[in-house]
């Protein structure tokens, strides 16, 4: 059966039930998964035909009512919370060992996860926390979590990591890899550290593909733009209105392309799940379809991808080998 181009308009729904045999049996896990969200509308899709959906979240009360929706949303589904706080390399690596200790295999590893910006804040490690959420984090779970994905594999399946990024990372001019490790707050601006973070989501994404030949197929993606809870969030709405996003009352401006958040998981579920994109390891997604085209130049350069690797192996103090 011939399958569908994928659009703009294209759904998860749409997107998850073509791919609904390449779904059946696999064990999903999704981090960044509260209501109101592209996770949750994910794991919503995926948990339709998946053996397993792992839903993650920092905050044990957000959890829950993202776990009795989706059970509600759809019956029979298993459906599996785990505290995750990818802002801490001590959290990190606590949900990492219980993911580990998990009698299934691990499948799809989706990194949705971001922080919602604000003000200028460093974490327990002494991190920027845009930046840790989005990299330090991230990197150090799926270091800790490679072995169990690549066990997943088969001559027939390849296991897949997913970086929800977005075209905010060409507002910069890339990952400040000089101040990584000891960030100045003179130099923070909010709309920079989001740019930065979604940056590096793209470089890890390319270089994990290129260091894993082919054990792990990896993908980044831009959702488009949708009214989650980070546009929602009061101290981002300057740059929202900025950006365009939002008019300087706080309302959408109609000019501005807005996707339902349905279409805006649509381009993760194609990221994981189409097996069309087999050969396309390391590509960056944009409506549905690769489009590496859109990616900057910055967050392309593979020498970039290479530093930032080894600076984060640094910071987490891990060696990342397969």
């Amino acid at each position: 059966m011939a399958l569908p181009t994928f659009s703009f308009s294209t759904t998860a729904e749409e997107v998850a039930d073509i791919f609904a045999s390449k779904i059946r049996g696999k064990n999903v896990l999704i981090t960044g998964t509260s209501l109101n969200g592209i996770g949750y509308e994910t794991a919503r899709v995926i948990a339709k035909y998946a053996n397993l959906v792992i839903i993650t979240g920092y905050n044990l009360e957000r959890l829950k009512l993202s776990q009795e929706a989706l059970k509600k949303d759809v019956p029979g589904a298993k459906i599996r919370s785990l505290i995750l706080d990818l802002s801490s390399l001590a959290a990190v690596r606590k949900a990492a060992a219980e993911v580990n200790a998990y009698s299934e295999p691990l499948h799809i590893l989706i990194h949705n996860a971001a922080h919602g910006g604000g003000d200028f804040k460093l974490t327990a490690d002494g991190l920027e926390i845009q930046m840790a959420t989005a990299q330090f984090g991230p990197f150090l779970f799926t270091k800790l979590l490679a072995p169990k994905l690549i066990a997943a594999g088969s001559t027939s399946f390849s296991p897949r990591v997913v970086f929800v990024s977005s075209e905010g990372h060409r507002m910069g001019p890339g990952v400040d890899l000089d101040n990584l490790a000891h960030p100045k707050p003179e130099m923070y601006s909010n709309l920079g550290a989001y740019s930065q973070a979604k940056s590096a989501n793209i470089l890890f994404a390319s270089e994990l593909a290129r260091r894993s030949r082919g054990k792990i197929h990896t993908y980044s993606l831009h959702p488009g733009s949708i009214n989650t809870n980070m546009v929602q969030k009061e101290h981002n709405r300057a740059d929202m209105v900025n950006f365009g996003v939002l008019n300087p009352d706080g309302t959408l401006n109609s000019k501005f392309p807005f996707k339902t958040m349905s279409q805006g998981a649509a381009t993760t579920v194609v990221a994981a799940f189409d097996t069309r994109l087999e050969d396309q390891s390391g590509s960056f997604l944009w409506d549905c379809v690769v489009a590496n085209e859109k990616i900057a130049s910055h967050s392309a350069d593979k020498e970039t991808a290479k530093k930032l690797w080894d600076i984060s192996e640094e910071i987490v103090d891990e060696k990342f080998t397969f």
